[in-house]
This record gives structure tokens, sequence and C-alpha cells, in this order.
């Protein structure tokens, strides 16, 4: 094979001006083919996985659609039977016969506190910060615990029940006007039905099936 190798001390400056040109125009070529064939295949890589997702996105649909139809119809059978209680607003559980398998259907809502609930926890920190602290710090720390907000800067309807349950505990008109604020300004509205889909495994233990219908 003949060697095609160049001695650039034998070339002039525009021979080299040329051959510089050359090189870089060839280096452009070959990143521009690597770009576009990069490109080419995510492009092909992002269809064929959206257009899964997006199947198996409208799936989830059609099966929430039709487990809220069959639900429905099991909440009037099983309350035929008088096996949903009393109070309850739509949320019930079904468990298979051999035990093994088990669907649950949350009522889900959304817990709102509105502006009275502001008013309520300064009348209730005042008292505590005034009163139940020179007694007694630890209660007065647990309580106060009871009031911290969320990152959303809401109560939190968990700790809020906790707090609740000292109701007769103090007589103090900012603790009694405080916490009857809090009551009259909560109020919570439907906002889905959530469904749980369960089985025992080997050991006995309820193993979920992962299923998020939140988005949806």
């Amino acid at each position: 094979m003949q060697n095609t190798s160049i001695n650039i001390n034998e070339l002039s400056t525009a021979q080299l001006e040329k051959l510089l040109a050359d090189k870089k125009k060839a280096e452009k070529q070959q990143r521009m083919a690597e770009k576009a064939a990069y490109e080419k295949d995510k492009d092909g890589t992002i269809e064929v996985l959206w257009d899964e997702a997006n199947e198996l996105a409208l799936a989830t649909a059609r099966f929430k659609n039709k487990l809220h139809t069959i639900m429905d119809l099991q909440a009037e059978k099983l309350n035929q039977y008088g096996g949903i209680r009393g109070n309850s607003k739509g949320g019930f559980a079904i468990v298979h016969s051999s035990g093994a398998k088990n669907i649950t259907r949350r009522r889900d809502t959304d817990r709102f506190w509105d502006e009275r609930a502001t008013k309520a926890v300064g009348l209730i920190r005042d008292f505590l910060s005034d009163t139940v602290k020179k007694r007694d710090a630890q209660l007065h720390d647990i309580l106060m615990s009871f009031l911290e907000r969320n990152v959303k800067g809401d109560l939190e309807y968990a700790k809020v029940m906790d707090l609740l349950k000292h109701e007769d505990k103090f007589n103090d008109v900012r603790w009694v006007n405080g916490l009857q604020l809090i009551k009259e300004s909560y109020s919570q509205s439907f906002k889905a039905f959530g469904y749980e889909f369960k089985k025992r495994n080997q050991t006995g233990k309820w193993e979920s099936l992962s299923l998020n219908f939140s988005s949806l």
C-alpha cells in the first residue's frame, strides 16, 4: 500500500491553510453525522416508550372506570346484606372467601381549615405559653407540637385529632374557645375513591399490588 503521508515542511502556507480547512470540515461533518445518528436513536426511543406509556395510561383509565362501576354494584349488593356500616360514606372492603385476597375502596377527601383556625391557634398558643408551660413543660411541648403546620402551611388532621383528645384537661377560656374555633373552621370535600388490592404472601402478611390511580 502506497504511503500517502505528507511532510508539512514541504507545504506552502496556502496549502497548510487548505489542509487545515479540509480537516475542520471533515471533523464538522463527522460531528453532524454523529449528532444526527444520536438524535434519530433518541427520538426513536422516546416514540416507542411514549406510545407504550400512553397506551398503559389509557388502559389504566379504562380499568379504573370499570372498577368504579363494578365496585358501585358490589356496594349495593353488600349493603343488601348489611355489610356496610351505617356511617360509611362509600368506603368498604371485600375479602375473597379463601382469605387470601381483598379489595378496599377508600373515600379520599381534601381537608381544609379556614381563617378561623389562625385565630384558634393564636388563642391556644397564648394559653399554653402563659399557663401550661410554667406547670408542665413537657405537656406544653407535646400540645404545641399538635399545632405544627405541614409544608403546605396547613394543620395536620391527625395532630389536630390528638390535640382534641386533651379537650377536657383545661377550662381556660382561650383553650375552650380555641378548640371550638378549630372545630368550626374545619371542612372536607370528597375528592375521589381510592382502591387498594392486596394479597397474602407466604408468611400470611398482606402485600399491596402497586396501582397508582391518584392522577386519574
